[in-house]
């Protein structure tokens, strides 16, 4: 595979964990009480669909797409894993939800220009080998007073309270191995995740400055996400619990003038 792109690796990686994506907590969602708060902050940053276009960016098997579709959005899903489009098709058409699965590249969309009301991303940014490019395009396909939803994750955030709970979880991993997450390889995980641009971390301020200088007006990060993070608690192992509490977890809103 000498002759494969970092772009290349990340598909094929993506693909081949298709098939049990949506057995992890935090991937699919469990429980009515999540899909409320993942309506809740949806609402809070977009606000009700109406029948206005919305791209969901890298949409996997159609999580964040079904979210949208359910508040009013008519919904475009992305993404060039092809297996996750799959999944994603089938998922909808088993729910009657009238969305579009197309497949591309989240970092050049080939969407038309200002064709589109709202774009949410999720878990996305952290992976990109370019994101000043990719927020141009998203830029580029936004009409003017669109807004964009990034919901990310910094794994590496730096806070002493933060580096204790890494510590703790390490060690209890130590003492009581438990089992990766369902088909994840970490030692590819790691060896994508060492070359893209937030190899360090995706902090939101980075993030935030790197969409101001795109020419995004309007930047507000929001860390409040209690009750999406209580709600995923509920069905994760205690050692993932603590690894996830050590994150910096936030959504950032951003508005094309």
């Amino acid at each position: 595979m000498q002759n494969w792109t970092l772009k290349d690796e990340i598909r094929e990686y993506w693909s081949s964990r298709a098939p049990t994506f949506d057995l992890s907590p935090g991937h699919e969602i469990f429980s009515d009480d999540e899909r409320a708060a993942w309506h809740t902050l949806i609402h809070k940053h977009l606000g009700r669909g109406e029948g206005r276009k919305a791209l969901d960016l890298a949409s996997g098997t159609g999580v964040i797409s079904r979210l949208l579709s359910e508040m009013g959005y008519d919904v475009t899903g992305i993404d060039f894993a092809g297996p996750m489009l799959e999944r994603a098709r089938q998922k909808t058409q088993d729910l009657a939800l009238p969305i579009r699965f197309l497949e591309a590249d989240a970092e050049r969309t080939m969407m038309p220009e200002q064709a589109f009301d709202a774009i949410m991303t999720r878990h996305l940014v952290w992976t990109l080998p370019d994101p000043a490019l990719a927020f141009a395009d998203w830029f580029r396909v936004l009409k003017q007073g669109g807004r964009l939803l990034i919901v990310d994750v910094d794994s590496s955030a730096r806070g002493a309270r933060s580096i204790a709970l890494r510590r703790m979880a390490a060690l209890l991993r130590r003492i009581k191995p438990s089992a990766a997450l369902p088909g994840r390889d970490r030692t590819i995980h790691d060896a994508i995740v060492s070359r893209v641009h937030f190899s360090e971390g995706a902090r939101a301020e980075e993030i935030r400055d790197l969409l101001i200088g795109t020419g995004f007006v309007d930047v507000v990060i929001d860390r409040d996400h209690a009750a999406i993070r209580k709600a995923q608690a509920a069905h994760m192992p205690f050692v993932q619990r603590i690894e996830r509490a050590s994150q910096d977890r936030y959504a950032i809103r951003a508005s094309k003038p």
